[in-house]
This record gives C-alpha cells, sequence and structure tokens, in this order.
C-alpha cells in the first residue's frame, strides 16, 4: 500500500510539473483529469487480473470488457498513450472523449482543457507528465477508495490554497462543512442536494458522517448542480473516486435554469446544503420576476445582490415534511436593508429554525464573517414560533489568515442547536413576533450578548490595531494633501 503522505506528494508533485506554463488557477482543469483516467485504467486492469484469477484463467477478456462497469476502448487505455512521443497531447485528448463517448456515465467529465495546444504543451512537457502519474499504480489494492478520496480533498485544498480568488468557487472549509451536516443529521435513504456543489464536498461528507457511524449510506440520492465546467466534472470525478454510484451532477445555472425537475415542478430534498455564490450581481433578474418555478414566493432580490434568490431556491426545493436546510451565507443577509421584506416574509412563513453567526475568515479568500441559516419545513412543536440564535463568532480557531472549527467548537455549536435553549452570552431562543417586533431583522447580536470572556485578551490588539489604522489614516491624508498642492488644487483659479 502507498502511504498517504507518498500519494500527497505524488499529487502536488504532478502540479509542480506545470508551474511557469499555466496559472495556478488553471492547475485543477488539467490534474484532475489525468489523475482520474490513471486511477480508471489501473482499477479496470485490477479488477480484469482479479476476475481472471477468480475464473482460473478462463476469462475471456471480451467478456470482461463488455460487463465491467466501465469500458476503455482497445487503443486508448493509460498504457497505449504513454508510448506515444509525437503528437501526444493531441493522442491524450483523443483518448479522453474515446472513454466519455464509450461510457455514457462519463460523458464531460474530462473537462474542456486544450491539451493538444503545444504552445501550452510540448510533446516532451506531456512526456514528463505522463511518466509521473506512471510512476505509482492507482489500484484499490495500493490506494483504496477511502485513502484516496482523502488524498483527492488534499489536492482541492491545496489548489484553493494555491490559486487566490478563484478558491472560493469549488472549496467551502471542511470544519463548517462537517458542522452543517451535523446540524442537519442526514439519515438512510434521504435525498440530499446542493445547489451550487462545487467539487461535491458536502454530499460527500452527508455519506462520510454515515458511514463513520456505522450506517447505511449507499442507498442515499445525492444530487447537485454547479455553474463551472470543470468544477461540476470535478464533482463527478469525486463521486466516482469515492466509490459512490447513485449521484447526479448537472452543470448549468441553478437560478436560470434548475436542472432537478419532476412534473414542470421542482425536485424537493429532505436535506439540502449549499455555500451559493455570495452577492452575485449578473443574474437573471427580469426573468426572477416571473420565475416559472414560482421561487420568488418572497420577493424580488435587487440586482446586486442574489443571495436571497438562492435562499428562495433552496427553500422551494425543502421536501414538505422534513425538509432542512443549512446555507453557509455572509453576515450581510441578516439585516441588509434592501432585503428587509423579504426577509420578514421569511421570518412570518416560520421557516427559519436557527441563526448561527460563524467568526470571519471561514470564507475562502475572505475576511468577512459568516453565518449558518438553518431553514425547517414542519419544525417540531417545541420549535415553532420560535427561532435560535447563536452567537459563534468566538468559536473559531486563528491561524494566519486562514481560520478553522475545532472539534470542541463544532461540538459546542452542535449541542446548542440540539438542545434549542437559553445559553447565557452564546444561544438565546427568541420568539418569531419579537423579531418581526425588529422588522424581521435577524442580526445576532440583537438578541445575543458576545461572550466577553472570549474577548477581554483581544482587547490590547485591538487598541494596537486601531491605534496603527490611526496612525496610517494619517499618514494618508498627508500624502493625499502634498499630491493635491502639487497639482494646483486649491489655488485661486487664475482663469477667471
Amino acid at each position: 500500500m502507498i502511504t498517504l503522505k507518498d500519494l500527497e506528494a505524488y499529487l502536488w508533485g504532478a502540479a509542480n510539473l506545470l508551474r511557469g506554463m499555466i496559472d495556478a488557477a488553471d492547475f485543477k482543469q488539467y490534474i484532475f483529469p489525468m489523475l482520474f483516467y490513471k486511477r480508471l485504467c489501473d482499477v479496470y486492469d485490477e479488477e480484469y487480473d482479479l476476475a481472471l484469477k477468480e475464473s482460473n484463467g478462463s476469462l475471456e477478456f471480451a467478456e470482461y470488457e463488455e460487463n465491467h462497469r466501465f469500458q476503455i476502448p482497445k487503443g486508448y487505455h493509460w498504457n497505449d498513450i504513454r508510448k506515444e512521443t509525437k503528437d501526444v497531447g493531441l493522442k491524450f485528448q483523443k483518448a479522453l472523449r474515446e472513454i466519455e463517448k464509450k461510457n455514457a456515465k462519463l460523458h464531460g467529465i474530462f473537462g474542456d482543457a486544450q491539451w493538444s495546444n503545444k504552445n501550452r504543451f510540448t510533446d516532451e512537457k506531456m512526456v514528463d507528465l505522463i511518466d509521473h502519474f506512471s510512476s505509482l499504480k492507482l489500484t484499490l489494492e495500493n490506494v483504496p477508495a477511502d485513502e484516496f478520496g482523502t488524498a483527492y480533498e488534499y489536492l482541492i485544498k491545496k489548489f484553493a490554497d494555491d490559486s487566490g480568488h478563484t478558491a472560493a468557487e469549488f472549496y467551502t472549509n471542511r470544519t463548517v462543512v462537517q458542522l452543517m451536516t451535523l446540524i442537519l443529521a442526514p439519515q438512510p435513504a434521504e435525498a440530499i442536494y446542493d445547489p451550487t456543489c462545487g467539487t461535491g464536498g458536502m454530499l460527500l461528507n452527508c455519506v462520510l458522517q454515515l458511514k463513520n457511524a456505522g450506517k447505511e449510506y449507499r442507498n442515499l440520492v445525492l444530487q447537485g448542480q454547479e455553474l463551472n465546467l470543470i468544477t461540476s466534472a470535478i464533482a463527478r470525478m469525486n463521486m466516482i473516486i469515492h466509490d459512490i454510484d447513485d449521484f447526479e451532477i448537472a452543470q448549468g445555472d441553478t437560478l436560470d435554469n434548475p436542472a432537478f425537475i419532476k412534473e414542470d415542478k421542482l425536485e424537493t430534498f429532505n436535506i439540502i446544503l449549499a455555500n451559493p455564490p455570495y452577492s452575485v450581481k449578473r443574474w437573471n433578474r427580469k426573468k426572477w420576476l416571473k420565475d416559472p418555478y414560482g421561487r420568488n414566493i418572497w420577493g424580488t432580490p435587487p440586482q446586486g445582490c442574489a443571495d436571497y434568490a438562492f435562499i428562495q431556491h433552496i427553500y422551494h426545493s425543502l421536501d414538505k415534511q422534513n425538509g432542512r436546510a443549512a446555507i453557509l451565507l455572509p453576515h450581510g443577509i441578516l439585516f441588509r436593508d434592501t432585503e428587509a421584506e423579504i426577509r420578514r416574509k421569511m421570518v412570518e412563513m416560520d421557516v427559519v429554525d436557527a441563526v448561527i453567526g460563524l467568526g470571519p475568515n471561514l470564507f475562502y479568500n475572505s475576511s468577512m464573517e459568516s453565518c449558518v441559516l438553518i431553514l425547517r419545513n414542519n419544525k417540531p412543536v417545541q420549535r415553532m414560533g420560535k427561532i435560535l440564535f447563536i452567537n459563534a463568532v468566538g468559536e473559531v480557531h486563528k491561524e494566519r489568515s486562514e481560520s478553522c472549527l475545532e472539534k470542541e467548537h463544532i461540538e459546542r455549536i452542535v449541542n446548542a442547536y440540539r438542545s434549542y435553549q437559553d445559553i447565557e452570552a452564546f444561544a438565546k431562543v427568541v420568539t418569531k413576533e419579537q423579531v418581526l417586533s425588529n422588522s424581521g431583522n435577524l442580526n445576532i447580536r440583537l438578541y445575543t450578548s458576545p461572550d466577553e470572556t472570549n474577548h477581554k485578551a483581544d482587547l490590547p490588539q485591538l487598541y494596537n490595531e486601531l491605534q496603527r489604522s490611526s496612525e496610517n489614516m494619517q499618514k494618508t491624508m498627508e500624502d493625499l494633501l502634498r499630491k493635491l498642492k502639487e497639482f494646483g488644487v486649491g489655488k485661486k483659479n487664475s482663469c477667471k
């Protein structure tokens, strides 16, 4: 077996071969398809050898090929491409397309990277990449599905770290995903949906939670939609690599063209997890005004901020009996004036189960505070007409520019949610009427006081930062005044 450490070094080594040729943000559209192709071929060979052994050598390859879950067309196996030295990129791209043609389930899974572009990939560079990937056998015996999935997640995380502003589109802080999944508590055979699924991490976490608890997970129904072509392809690869068969990942715009429709209505789900792209400005607001699926039940959000379009889509997609959703959002959705009427109607419908305030730096490449909005249909009697506010801003581990939730943070938040009781300076159960008396404002600080013990130690640091900020502002003003004088601004106008 290959150790996880060696596997991670192997994967990151492939990415490093691309440095200088393409932007770090584009690594994923080349590395993931190549990795998936290699894994597919190695497992294909491994399972043939096993089937041959079980048949005492009597199995014909043609019979195996016909009945295997995936087909590798003749001449397009990894080992065939490895022999090539001329026009390698073109032949590699042809192999990916032929595999997609032969396997309906893999249609479009390899994305649209331009492998044949010799200005980007010379034959020598393609040979180097293929040789690097050929250095390890990615069989199930060498790398079991769980370990390979862990390494795959490692690579997703590394690309998120390395690619700057594009990270948020395909990666959500895994500790926040764990929190959201524990709160929703998925059960066997439930239908689970992520309308902005990225690389599928939230859907996978539901599987892993049940698996780790020793519960049946193979009968979950997993569905997701993702706008970005390569990211949606990575999500599909991610599912297969984690040995999950019953899933559907659609590519497209969830607001403009939702993919999961049944009898001209949105399909509904027991569980929805989502981290929608925040404050989307380019969306079809005009179409939303007369949404064919009736999603604008609380109103139409402003053009410059589609957050409440996603929230309404999610609510409309919840099962009427036990549908529950956890949505990771920017803190502003709780109190922005432009969405006050929409928010008020949402509160009136008594579908807001809880609002959890999280600390800064939990969004990728952003220092803003985030929150988790919990929606629930058919609330238990003891929760009807109530909303739980949890002020977990202090429940965060900070390391440089990143933050995460540690085990004790997650446990404290989940326990507070499950108990649904007041906890001094941390959690507060508030009636729907109290919130409506504040015009539907869901700002957590209106209902819970910050835990002073968590912040006393930060006061000297805050004071120093304020002082530095003041000094910087003074310097900036002095520089600005000096430049204005240089350009003659403020002098008497001599043209009059």
